[in-house]
């Protein structure tokens, strides 16, 4: 199968390419290496040195047999994406190129305002791109669960029953979007709703957990195989910044209360999720929703499991609660479902201990990038719109 990637030179982008060219599909991606700018921007840096594109592309021959068809590029222009269709003709489309932060999304105005017209101008190309030129090809989306928020009901895949006034229907379930990042992925999926509608293109939204992890086995030990690692307050997610914490003994911080629940999966279950919604697409016309992750933690009982795997490799860390600087419930019910995925194969691995071990080990080789940043560790970005250290609480 031809599969184009936007994003590829990204967290999930890029061990994504080498994960579906090991099982034998042809792999084409773009990027614009906007997310080395945002890093750069919050003063930070990924904890894995990333080489080049051009390095990076010749270690994918090398080690594939297989060349990576990259041409970069910026999604919000139009005439670039239908170019690019146009001589790929992908057979599936795998949309990972978007601003993926909701504290860089509410530093102010203009970082929220960029954030809406990166991501929605992206996503509509794209949308226009398939009519125009491959409309029998399948959109992979990646949103988030963060689309959900946190009801206070279970919370089913992307659709759910209601009855009404004596009336019935199966509706989309409410989104509820907590910063401005959020809300473009809420757009995302009302626009990639309606193009399969009106032009019956077929996608499938990825509302996916929280994703960590460091390594897949299709990177082998050629160190420019692998992905980025990102531990700062905007783009490290919540136990990779725990583990970078861990090792250079700064505190595990956690925000408010600490009890917010979330899913997460590690980054190889995150490639076999991708790789199973790809190969086996909707019918024309359908939209359909799967919630990718692993299993649902709280936060507080996460970061006392990376203490304890780092204690046992040697590695001391308190863990201290700050001041919150989001608006978010800190204690509350959380039980969504993950079923679509699991008929259709994926086996979660279960197995976080393991998981942060890898982690921590490997990270080890990087301390003096992490201590280098340790500036980047303390969140300043509050959703009130102010921008001041937070407190650790007593």
């Amino acid at each position: 199968m031809r599969v184009f990637i936007a994003g590829v030179d990204g967290y999930l982008g890029w061990p994504l390419a080498m994960y579906l060219t090991r099982r034998g599909h042809e792999v084409a991606g773009c990027d614009n290496y906007f997310r080395r700018d945002w890093v750069a921007e919050m003063g930070s840096q990924s904890a894995t040195p990333i080489r080049r594109m051009t390095e990076r592309l010749q270690a994918f021959r090398e080690n594939f047999g297989v060349n990576l068809e990259f041409i970069k590029g910026d999604l919000r222009d139009y005439n670039f994406v239908w170019n690019f269709f146009r001589a790929f003709r992908p057979e599936a489309i795998v949309h990972l190129g978007e601003m993926p932060s909701a504290p860089y999304s509410m530093l102010d105005v203009h970082h929220c305002v960029f954030t809406h017209t990166n991501n929605l101008a992206g996503t509509l190309n794209i949308l226009h791109s398939m009519r125009d030129v491959c409309p029998e090809a399948h959109l992979v989306k990646l949103g988030t669960m963060g689309e959900y928020g946190t009801p206070n009901m279970d919370i089913p895949e992307g659709f759910f029953e209601i009855e009404y006034r004596g009336r019935k229907d199966r509706l989309p379930f409410p989104r509820q979007a907590g910063s401005w990042y959020h809300q473009t992925k809420v757009h995302d999926s009302n626009n990639v709703t309606m193009a399969c509608k009106l032009w019956d293109l077929r996608a499938t939204d990825i509302m996916q957990g929280v994703v960590y992890g460091i390594r897949i086995e299709e990177m082998g030990d050629d160190e420019r195989l692998v992905t980025r690692f990102d531990f700062d307050q905007c783009f490290g997610t919540a136990l990779n910044r725990f583990c970078a914490q861990t090792i250079i003994g700064h505190p595990i911080t956690l925000y408010g209360k600490g009890h917010q629940k979330r899913g997460f999966l590690p980054l190889r279950d995150s490639m076999e999720c991708l790789a199973i919604a790809i190969e086996n697409p909707p019918e024309k016309g359908e939209y359909r929703v799967f919630n990718q992750f692993d299993e649902v933690y709280d936060l507080t009982a996460l970061a006392y499991k990376v203490q304890e795997v780092g204690k046992k490799l040697g590695l001391e860390v308190e863990i201290r609660n700050v001041e919150n600087p989001r608006r978010e419930s800190e204690d509350h019910y959380y039980n969504p479902d993950r079923e679509r995925l699991t008929a259709l194969g994926y086996k979660p691995s279960h197995d976080i201990e393991a998981e942060i071990s890898v982690i921590l080990k490997t990270l080890s080789k990087y301390r003096q990038r992490i201590e280098a940043r340790t500036h980047a560790l303390i969140p300043d970005i509050r959703w009130d719109g102010s921008r001041k250290e937070v407190r650790f609480l007593k």
